[in-house]
């Protein structure tokens, strides 16, 4: 089974409270059309006529040269951190996404990389994570890059 994290629990909360973002600026707010704006924490699309928050995330522990940042949507509202079994409702949006496995070092393994069409996200997931070398597997964005989820086997803390 695999488990498909919401962002750092910790950090949406102070993002929520008016806390800076990893460029230190606070975070933007806008009203949710409510398409193409996937919450980080609670991973389904910001409701229309929600209030959300923009801002630079990085979802690595440090600076290094494979930490990325990008740009994410929040609920502005306190929502429900995703913790069901099944694939998130955000990765159901999009045709395709990039999948990249990371090493226990937080770095890319070279040639994990892959767009990978929606149904076969969990298979390609599974697959990656079967390598003694991948700790992890970062789905994003297949046309922005954006971080949208991290994906870790069920054994993980």
């Amino acid at each position: 089974m695999l488990n498909y994290l919401p962002y750092d629990q910790a950090e949406v909360d102070a993002l929520r409270a008016g806390g800076p973002d990893v460029y230190g600026m606070p975070a933007e707010r806008a009203i949710s059309d409510g398409v193409g704006t996937p919450c980080r924490s609670c991973l389904h699309n910001v409701p229309a006529g929600a209030e959300m928050l923009i801002c630079a995330a990085r979802p690595f522990p440090a600076l290094q040269p494979y930490a990325e940042t990008g740009p994410i949507f929040l609920c502005a509202q306190d929502c429900t951190p995703y913790g069901a079994a099944e694939m998130p409702p955000v990765l159901g949006t999009s045709p395709d996404y990039l999948l990249k496995g990371y090493g226990p070092d937080h770095r890319i393994v070279y040639g994990t990389g892959q767009i990978t069409v929606s149904a076969d996200i969990a298979q390609t997931a599974q697959s990656l994570l079967n390598r003694d070398d991948v700790a992890y597997v970062d789905v994003r964005s297949a046309r922005n890059n954006c971080f949208l989820t991290r994906i870790v086997p069920d054994e993980h803390p």
